[in-house]
């Protein structure tokens, strides 16, 4: 609909396609990633995020010159932490990425297509979008200096991570979950007081799009992201419904990230998604049941075939006896029972137990899957 393609990256990586990009004052670099020399001894990741992967097959496959990509992905990524609801060692994203166009629709476009993701699995009424702006080059470096003012003043009261990030990055510490840091940054200076008229631009312009894209938002100047790579836009699909692992959707804008990795200066924009965190927002849990459960050993292979290939979901019983293969079928969860006599086929439906004899042509027309 949106017209991405599906890109497959490896599950691991070299350790520097994550190392820089990241930020050495990440939580995923210095606490979580599973690093390790392979027999080669060369520093190998496994995959902590995708965004930084998908960079660097666009570079080693010659694709800059042929911008824009459209890029969707998944599969497991790993990350070193403390198992919790929500959040595991080894878990699976699914994610969008845009490069090339540096412009606020590009933005405003990947996150209309999340949202209508979101809304496809009947849980966007749970969620919140909320958004902010991390400003250009210049905008971030005279926030950074209001916040190494107001945090220095503050320094002793700060957890010991984020007096480390006060030093290195200070922008993260806007990311700490820290309660006493949590206390003071609901004081601290906002970006939106230290943008160009350029970044302010671009930011106006997101918010335009997204009223026209009919996506609902709320504004967070809390939203600055976990990874060093992000600038301009960056925003998060937050539920409360989760307890402690709210965010289920998030990204933003990270230009400078491909030229980091070393091609050329491309633009890019995308977001990450947690399937196991959608997967518990969702009302009914995706179960794969068959419609169809074919009972009768001698013709059941034949019938199978045929309701396989007009793509109806069918599984053969392999118990014995018609009563057993029922019992298999119900407990399956199927909806209809056809029963392959030797002479004829029984259709049977498993809600109401009504059944009629019919050929193996007027089969699949019948069956509503």
């Amino acid at each position: 609909m949106f017209g991405f393609s599906e890109w497959q990256t490896p599950i691991f990586e070299a350790t520097a396609v994550f190392l820089r990009p990241l930020g050495e004052t990440s939580d995923v670099v210095t606490k979580e990633m599973y690093t390790f020399d392979d027999r080669g001894g060369d520093s190998i990741t496994l995959r902590p995020e995708g965004t930084a992967g998908v960079c660097r097959a666009l570079i080693t496959n010659g694709l800059t010159q042929t911008l824009p990509q459209k890029v969707f992905y998944h599969g497991p990524m790993f990350r070193y932490e403390r198992p919790q609801k929500g959040r595991y060692r080894q878990f699976h994203q699914i994610g969008i990425e845009l490069l090339g166009p540096d412009m606020p629709l590009a933005d405003a476009e990947i996150i209309a297509c999340g949202w209508e993701i979101l809304q496809a699995l009947g849980i966007a009424r749970d969620v919140v979008l909320n958004i902010n702006t991390l400003g250009d080059a210049r905008s971030r470096d005279d926030y950074r200096a209001a916040l190494v003012a107001y945090f220095t003043g503050h320094r002793a009261a700060l957890s010991a991570d984020s007096q480390t990030r006060l030093e290195k990055n200070p922008l993260r510490i806007l990311d700490s979950k820290d309660e006493g840091d949590r206390r003071l940054i609901a004081s601290a200076p906002l970006i939106y007081d230290h943008l160009t008229p350029e970044a302010a631009a671009f930011y106006a312009g997101l918010k335009a799009h997204l009223a026209d894209f009919g996506v609902p938002y709320v504004e967070n100047p809390g939203i600055v992201r976990g990874f060093d790579y992000y600038n301009h836009t960056a925003f998060e699909f937050v539920t409360g419904a989760l307890g402690a692992q709210g965010t289920v959707m998030g990204g933003g804008r990270y230009n400078g990230l491909v030229e980091k990795l070393g091609g050329p200066n491309v633009a890019g924009v995308g977001w990450g998604a947690g399937i196991e965190r959608l997967a518990m927002l969702l009302a009914t849990p995706l179960v794969s049941v068959p419609s169809v459960v074919v009972i009768g050993q001698e013709r059941a292979i034949a019938v199978a075939a045929v309701l396989r290939g007009h793509g109806i979901k069918t599984e053969i019983a392999f118990q014995p006896g018609v009563k057993n293969g029922l019992k298999f079928a119900n407990r399956l969860g199927a909806r209809w029972a056809v029963l392959a006599e030797a002479d004829r086929l029984v259709l049977k439906a498993l809600d109401d137990g009504v059944q009629s004899e019919i050929t193996l042509d007027e089969l699949p027309a019948r069956l509503v899957v």
